[in-house]
């Protein structure tokens, strides 16, 4: 099969959208070489390495250089046409017009819909360009493949898609995860970021929606530090400022990471990880703590029971009693940590990479067998 993939994201963004689309293509072409995959990007990545990628780029002119999104969702055609491509996956809830007018089947993967979800978060502007962009997507992709059932269920709800029409293909996580770390490795980095010997873990953006707030919160009463990994928003120093007042600065940590391992590390460290966001499309932190060890707590509600399975603990993520409560009985009991640890593991296998590839790959077939 020669696929072609909706690169954008595979090369500017460094996380979310962006992870997703490097590890499925890494995951698709470790197991199913025999394939090829083309890598679509409106400009030339800087920092790409990578020399085993089939990169490609919008003729040279004043049009494409000027308006890439219009190549991207028109001019785009044409260069697939022309590269014999069978199938072509938008991996970021997008895909280009009159694809099915050139025999080109076509997949669309849904992240989420918290745009409609929770309206309030986004600006009017953008909730219209993503309403507009997503609704072509779904109603014209010969496949629509969303990341969870949750999300499933939001796009028969906001878009009255039928159950059929949708199918369910989960998200892995970064390889650096599921590799076993060393206490030479662990110890050096628990010195280079200047961790705790136990503390309490939160990563993710430091925003409203993530709830970091109500985390500390829980955790000033207990004795034990909060460790907190993510993108700074307002939000984080409005955390800040508290943590101030409070004079809770050795108590609640911000740590910036270097690296992917890194991060896997700190992970490994981590006594127990706090995830009580409002909503997500699925929760990728979710599945890096799972495959790490780590026992998790996070919301009851949404995606997050299906994402962390029936051996994490599940809380009300505006309830900072709730919170505190599930923290101190877990930290309390070294067999509670250690059946979690163990079940959460055997529990992450579903996402593993070759279970993931196997299912994109039958999803791809299916099309062409149609």
């Amino acid at each position: 099969m020669r696929i072609g993939y909706d690169a954008k994201r595979y090369f500017q963004n460094r996380s979310g959208l962006g992870n997703y689309s490097r590890d499925l293509i890494r995951i698709l072409q470790t197991h199913h070489p025999e394939n090829d995959y083309l890598l679509y990007t409106t400009k030339k990545p800087a920092d790409n390495k990578r020399q085993d990628l089939n990169v490609r780029f919008p003729k040279k002119g004043i049009l494409n250089s000027f308006l890439p999104s219009l190549w991207r969702s028109r001019g785009i055609v044409k260069d697939l046409q022309k590269d014999e491509i069978e199938i072509f996956h938008g991996l970021s809830g997008e895909i280009p017009m009159n694809l099915a007018k050139q025999g080109i089947k076509s997949v669309v993967t849904i992240h989420d819909l918290i745009f409609l979800r929770h309206p309030e978060l986004y600006k009017p502007i953008d909730r219209f360009i993503y309403s507009k962009k997503f609704k072509h997507a779904v109603l014209h992709a010969d496949k629509v493949v969303a990341i969870s059932k949750q999300t499933k269920l939001d796009l028969m709800h906001f878009f009255s898609l039928a159950d059929e029409q949708v199918d369910v293909i989960y998200q892995g996580c970064h390889p650096a995860f599921k590799t076993e770390k060393s206490s030479e490795l662990l110890q050096a980095v628990r010195t280079q970021y200047a961790l705790p010997q136990d503390f309490v873990l939160n990563v993710g953006s430091i925003e409203p929606r993530k709830n970091a707030f109500q985390i500390v919160k829980a955790l000033e009463t207990l004795d034990v530090p909060l460790v907190i990994i993510g993108k700074e928003t307002g939000y984080a120093e409005e955390i800040k400022r508290y943590v101030a007042a409070q004079k809770l600065e050795k108590k609640v940590l911000f740590r910036k990471v270097q690296s992917m391992d890194d991060l896997a590390a700190i992970y490994s460290l981590a006594k127990l990880f706090i995830y009580p966001s409002t909503y997500e499309g699925f929760g990728i932190p979710i599945i890096e703590a799972l495959y790490s060890g780590t026992p998790v707590i996070t919301t009851n509600t949404g995606v997050f029971p299906e994402a962390a399975g029936p051996f994490s603990y599940f809380i009300d993520p505006k309830n900072i009693d709730e919170i505190r409560y599930a923290t101190d009985a877990i930290l309390s009991s070294s067999n509670t940590q250690r059946d979690m640890m163990n079940k959460g593991l055997q529990f992450a296998q579903q996402f593993s990479d070759d279970v993931l590839a196997q299912q994109w790959v039958n999803c791809y077939q299916s099309l062409l067998s149609t």
